[in-house]
């Protein structure tokens, strides 16, 4: 028998900071100002909104993104702008289902992005309200990765594919740092339960297959191996960075 020891949400969320850093989410006004919302970023693009101070959220990060990397095209800094915020969701989710047993409301109308922040992705909660893990899919997935997903596919046709395994990578490394710091803190039912939900998230049609489920490499690559020096990365599909076709860089 596992027993589960949770600490009950607080209005802060300083539990989750302990985790490590894709793990942390701030509550509040940003010291900075008001940031744009999630909601306001997986949305096209206004010509109404010059007062913005970023413009299309989305596009000044995957812009910020491609400069910082020297990605050759916009869709490797699309996609590796992708995979670091679909990380941070599924930090914060299981990170708060593992310590908690609760949930934050992560709605894209309450979280706050500065897309100009460095990595990992900087994260403001306007209002911390609890929901149960019952609905960490419907949180993290239907309510963040498919209209991110559907954002970047929109302005860089990135593959669908890419993108979920993106994802799939994502959950599989959260899952890795929670059964770390489980171990490293003498809660082995924490990681159990980490390894547990994931297999139910990976259940999903988006989510399955995107993994070898007896090594955990994903079967698409991120593209990373094309941003100079980038070689590929540790779950890859590839074992080595696959050569340019003729005509490309």
């Amino acid at each position: 028998m596992v027993l589960l020891v949770f600490v009950d949400l607080d209005p802060q969320l300083t539990a989750l900071g302990a985790l490590g850093g894709f793990f942390a989410l701030r509550t509040g006004v940003p010291p900075r100002g008001p940031l744009p919302t999630l909601a306001r970023a997986y949305a096209r693009p206004r010509a109404d909104t010059p007062e913005e101070v970023y413009g299309d959220p989305m596009t000044f990060r995957v812009g910020k993104v491609a400069k910082s990397i020297g990605a050759p095209e916009a869709r490797v800094a699309a996609s590796v702008a992708q995979q670091g915020l679909a990380a941070r969701f599924w930090s914060i989710a299981l990170g708060s289902a593992v310590v908690h047993g609760q949930l934050p409301d992560l709605d894209p109308g309450l979280l706050r992005w500065d897309p100009d922040a460095g990595a990992p992705d900087d994260l403001w909660l306007a209002e911390v309200r609890a929901r149960p893990v019952t609905e960490l899919d419907e949180v993290v997935r239907a309510g963040h990765l498919v209209p991110l997903s559907a954002a970047l596919r929109d302005r860089y046709r990135v593959s669908p594919g890419l993108l979920w395994g993106n994802a799939g990578s994502a959950l599989a490394g959260a899952v890795r740092q929670l059964d770390r710091w489980a171990l490293g803190h003498g809660r082995p039912e924490a990681g159990e339960r980490a390894r547990t939900l994931a297999a139910g998230l990976f259940a999903h049609p988006d989510l399955a297959g995107t993994l070898d489920p007896r090594t955990l490499r994903r079967r698409s690559c991120c593209l990373y191996y094309r941003v100079p020096g980038g070689g590929v990365c540790g779950d890859c599909c590839f074992d080595r960075a696959p050569r340019p076709a003729p005509g490309r860089s």
